[in-house]
């Protein structure tokens, strides 16, 4: 858990660093260029081999589509992205469109949540999203099930504060 909050707050500070503050004309065309690019344009922006090492990532199949999906996120909440999609009495993202994301792996799941994005306002929690992205496995799932329909996760499987 504790490689999971620290790999989050490297992602949470090379967002904000590199394209999370979009009043600045530099960070808005970084996220343009990273949300547009495919995977040999992602991997030739210098500032995506500043977050590889920073999280200690040189794996393309994972990096490119953690950009990707920063890249698309404008703003930083203390919610969770699965919490947001499934706030209130319609859910942003319908039930069935969750379901599907959760078979998602790679660069499906990247689609996906780059197109649900929209659908919040493209705001969540930064770094508890790219630690999910990180380690999108079972426990990750489970945890968002049940952020999506608004329940505490069993401690065995829920982050630290990421409500």
């Amino acid at each position: 858990m504790n490689e999971t909050r620290s790999e989050g707050a490297a992602v949470l500070g090379w967002w904000a660093r590199q394209i999370g503050e979009r009043n600045s004309a530099l960070a808005r065309g970084q996220a343009a260029r990273l949300r547009r690019a495919g995977p040999s344009e992602v991997l030739a922006e210098p500032c995506v081999h500043d977050l590889a090492r920073a999280l200690g990532v040189h794996d393309p199949a994972r990096l490119v589509p953690l950009v990707q999906v920063l890249a698309a996120v404008r703003g930083h909440v203390p919610q969770t992205l699965a919490r947001r999609l499934g706030a209130g009495e319609t859910p942003a993202l319908s039930a069935l469109r969750f379901q599907r994301l959760m078979r998602d792996e790679g660069a499906d799941l990247a689609t996906a949540l780059r197109r649900a994005l929209p659908m919040v306002a493209h705001e969540c929690n930064v770094a508890v999203l790219g630690g999910d992205l990180l380690h999108w496995n079972d426990a990750t799932r489970a945890r968002w099930c049940f952020h999506y329909f608004g329940a505490a996760a069993p401690e065995a499987i829920s982050e630290e504060n990421t409500e």
